[in-house]
């Protein structure tokens, strides 16, 4: 039911109720977890959400609160315990020296993959790939000196791009043996009131690689989701002609929602749409519900919506306000 659910929203038809989904930090989840006295085992089946996710980035701990990603970047994780902040950065120049880009480890894509379907979960099933292109450039290199890079140094913006896209096909490859539903990339190219480059660098770098990723996922069938914070209005329409199916994540301090709704609704499925800079963290559990049932009403007409909170629910938002979002979406 819950996956049939969201196949007809993906295809633009009316649900009820409309699918959601609902992530949470680390600290959240703790939260939660207390709150409603249960275990973190259970509390994804409490929240009930309509899709999942086969996550393809192995790392490990090497430190108690350091963590080494499969690219040899390492994140301190004592204060933000979902991400972190990166210790060094691995290029120092614009250049890739000695420093090769790793193989993906194929066999966890075939580990957590299978164990996505064992679980047997009635959900929507993604492969995903988080830090996917640009993050995964300037994890390496550092984010001012990448921003550099691309205004100055094309041809190892290049062939870095070039290496993390042959990693990426490669887990793509290996992924779309499954029957997953769809293929998930996560990549920040905006800020608040726009891109982080310009339109044109964006054009020139970033969509070509994204269009051979989304091709190979389209071309076996599959739907293609995007997560990247912040104002992508001057890319959208490209977005759209390589491909791209679902939006996360839609900030209501950006955009109107009606607004995008009426001008890329026909094309885009959107996921997202409730504060969490906002609204989440201020107004009462009431307010929440209400704010909840008002952006479904907008975005859930005629299909085209997965309804969540536009990010990773952070810690200074109420545990109540969580269990209220949460509510609301269940008893639509």
């Amino acid at each position: 039911m819950k996956r049939e659910l969201v196949i007809s929203a993906v295809a633009h038809k009316n649900t009820e109720p409309v699918p959601h989904d609902t992530d949470l930090t680390v600290p959240v989840a703790d939260k939660a977890c207390e709150y409603l006295k249960i275990n973190h085992e259970d509390l994804w089946d409490w929240f009930d959400n309509h899709t999942e996710e086969a996550k393809y980035r192995k790392g490990e701990y090497i430190e108690p609160d350091v963590y080494q990603d499969p690219f040899g970047v390492q994140w301190n994780r004592s204060i933000d315990k979902d991400i972190g902040v990166i210790k060094e950065y691995i290029l120092k120049e614009p250049e890739m020296g000695s420093y090769k880009i790793p193989e993906p480890n194929l066999d966890y894509v075939d580990e957590v993959t299978t164990k996505m379907f064992e679980e047997n979960k009635d959900s929507y099933k993604f492969g995903k790939i988080g830090f996917s292109l640009f993050e995964r450039a300037w994890s390496l290199r550092g984010f001012e000196n990448f921003l550099a890079d691309l205004a100055g140094e094309e041809k190892f913006v290049r062939e870095l791009f070039e290496q993390i896209l042959d990693y990426n096909l490669k887990i793509i490859d290996r992924a779309l043996k499954y029957p997953i539903d769809g293929f998930f990339f996560g990549d920040d190219y905006g800020h608040q009131r726009g891109l982080l480059m310009s339109p044109a660098t964006w054009r020139k770098f970033i969509k070509p690689c994204l269009a051979k990723m989304f091709e190979k996922a389209k071309t076996a069938g599959k739907t293609v989701a995007l997560h990247s914070c912040g104002n992508l209005s001057a890319i959208l329409g490209d977005l759209i002609d390589i491909g791209l199916d679902i939006y996360q994540t839609v900030q209501p301090e950006i955009y109107g929602l009606k607004e995008i709704k009426e001008e890329f609704g026909r094309d885009l499925t959107f996921w997202g749409g409730i504060s969490t800079q906002k609204s989440l963290p201020y107004v009462t559990p009431e307010e929440v519900k209400k704010i909840a049932r008002e952006t479904i009403k907008i975005l859930g007409k005629g299909g085209g919506y997965i309804a969540a909170p536009t990010h990773q629910v952070p810690a200074d938002v109420p545990v109540e306000n969580v269990i209220a979002l949460a509510e609301a979406f269940k008893n639509q």
